[in-house]
């Protein structure tokens, strides 16, 4: 048991060793998942390595020596938690075993990683959530493939489920852990969480290698649900595009209702990806519509379709400068923006580009928490991440084969975000001399922001997923109150703490200082120091 428990601690402490001898805070709380039960260590691994890599002779390289390193590991956590009096399969057995089970897992767990490396990019929570159901649902069979011979066959107990989920909380509360606390203490923490994953080999491995009951146990169940669920990660994208999608005509209660007289700003409202827009005014004329095709000869805004909301943030912003002159002009008033999702990265990108104009308050809705953690090159370069680009673009080619609206990890909007993302990782939610700020952020939020500071504006949060703020009522009265010059500010209590239960699963940040692509920005980098707004 000893020799068992300090295996199972030992990676885990040095992995935080180093992350903390390198200063690296968003990443310490993933330690604990490398001794952790199949498939959570490779999950673990996979992430680090698609974000790590700069060329595809370095990512063969390491997926070669992440799969050796994976499979003599668990051998050996596998012979040392083996139930006594049961006879134990050979070393030999069991060192081939794991390393099959290693291989397959790299197959497996793959496009799911890759997922997770979409949420880095992004920093939208479905991509996240997305990528952790499966881990859920493989662990007991990659646990009894590498405990027995013919794993593919039959359910797994119910035993074997319940001790891997239980892995998988300790593994979220360690992380949670990790990321409150200070200094190099998070080393014990760490090593604490390896000796519970020992622990918890010990009792995967017994319900796996003398299971109580076998159900269906000459069906292949293991093949069909692995088949299945690779067959997820492409559907998973047109489950995320179904949930974050605003098709059709966006037409939240500012567009739709005439300002009270106390507001004294003429509002530009800036709809999010893939929305969509018929050309119909709103009812009071001193709001519009921001159109992603500009103006037309009158100066009015141009109806826009989906495909329109691709383009990069810089060329929407230059069409924003435009609608904000032409309407300033019109109305005499000074302007507000209201932009939720990508419109509200077009707002904040404005604001940078153009602080001194005649906008006054700013209302940021679903912003994206951090985008730009993460780096892939454009198609026929190399750098960082070049093979996790490529298995996105496969997975975002299947996925858009019934869509009329086709979705692209390259397209203008993307690439935009992955080209300025220090920006993005520092100053999304920094306050601008002169500009009333707001940012109304959904709960799930909390799962998308890295470990540390976050926003340094007034926040309003409301129990939400993303994108489904504007329309409710709470915030709709607080948009008004905001604009009449009301101070607007409530942060939940339970945020901090959703905050610190992501970060085990988040995938970690690529350092800024790295990438020669990033090499022009002045930019403190979040990942290392835990705030943001600071310059470098």
């Amino acid at each position: 048991m000893r020799a068992l428990l300090i295996l199972a601690a030992g990676p885990a402490v040095v992995e935080e060793v180093v992350l903390n001898a390198v200063g690296f805070h968003a990443a310490r709380g993933l330690a604990p998942q490398v001794t952790a039960v199949w498939p959570y260590d490779s999950y673990h691994d996979l992430r680090w390595l698609l974000v790590y890599h700069d060329s595809w002779p370095t990512f063969l390289f390491g997926l070669l020596a992440v799969t050796l390193f994976r499979g003599v590991l668990t051998a050996g956590l596998t012979a040392l938690a083996w139930p006594d009096g049961t006879p134990r399969p050979p070393l030999g057995w069991l060192v081939r075993r794991n390393l099959e089970v290693a291989a397959l897992a790299a197959v497996i767990i793959s496009p799911w990683a890759v997922l997770s490396v979409a949420f880095a990019v992004v920093g939208l929570s479905w991509y996240l959530l997305a990528s952790l159901v499966p881990m859920l649902l493989l662990t007991p069979f990659l646990q009894r493939a590498g405990v027995v011979g013919r794993w593919w066959r039959g359910l797994p107990s119910i035993e074997l489920l319940g001790w891997s989920l239980l892995n998988f909380a300790v593994l979220t509360i360690a992380g949670a852990v990790i990321s409150a606390t200070p200094g190099w203490w998070t080393v014990v923490v760490s090593g604490l969480a390896g000796v519970a994953n020992g622990l918890l080999w010990r009792q995967t491995v017994a319900a796996a290698a003398v299971p109580r009951r076998v159900r269906l146990a000459r069906v292949p169940v293991a093949p069909i649900a692995l088949a299945l669920i690779l067959v997820g990660a492409v559907m998973a994208q047109s489950l995320i595009h179904v949930a974050v999608g605003r098709s059709g005509d966006w037409r939240p209660p500012v567009l739709a209702t005439r300002l009270p007289e106390r507001v004294p700003h003429a509002i530009i409202v800036i709809a999010g990806h893939d929305s969509s827009w018929d050309g119909r005014p709103a009812v009071d004329p001193r709001v519009e519509r921001f159109s992603y095709r500009g103006l037309d000869a009158k100066g009015h805004p141009v109806a826009y379709r989906a495909e329109d909301t691709h383009r990069s943030v810089a060329s929407s912003t230059v069409l924003l400068a435009a609608q904000i002159d032409r309407l300033h002009r019109r109305t005499g008033r000074p302007i507000a923006l209201l932009g939720q999702s990508e419109g509200a990265m077009v707002a904040r990108t404005y604001l940078e580009l153009l602080p001194r104009s005649s906008v006054e308050a700013v209302l940021l809705f679903s912003p994206l928490a951090q985008p730009g953690r993460a780096y892939y090159p454009p198609p026929g370069h190399s750098g960082w991440g070049v093979a996790a680009g490529w298995e996105l673009r496969i997975l975002f080619a299947l996925a858009n084969l019934p869509r009329r609206v086709k979705n692209s990890p390259d397209e203008p909007f993307v690439r935009s975000v992955l080209a300025d993302a220090p920006f993005y990782r520092n100053r999304t939610l920094c306050p601008v001399p002169g500009v009333r700020m707001i940012a109304f952020l959904p709960t799930v939020t909390a799962a998308e922001a890295p470990p540390g500071e976050y926003a340094r504006i007034p926040v309003y949060q409301l129990p939400a997923f993303h994108g489904g703020l504007v329309g409710r009522q709470a915030a709709e009265e607080r948009v008004v109150d905001f604009l009449a010059g009301d101070l607007t500010s409530r942060p939940r209590r339970e945020y901090a703490l959703f905050q610190r239960l992501g970060a085990a699963w988040q995938a970690p940040p690529l350092v800024q200082s790295l990438n020669p692509i990033w090499a022009a920005h002045r930019e403190n980098d979040p990942a290392l120091t835990g705030r943001i707004c600071d310059a470098r």
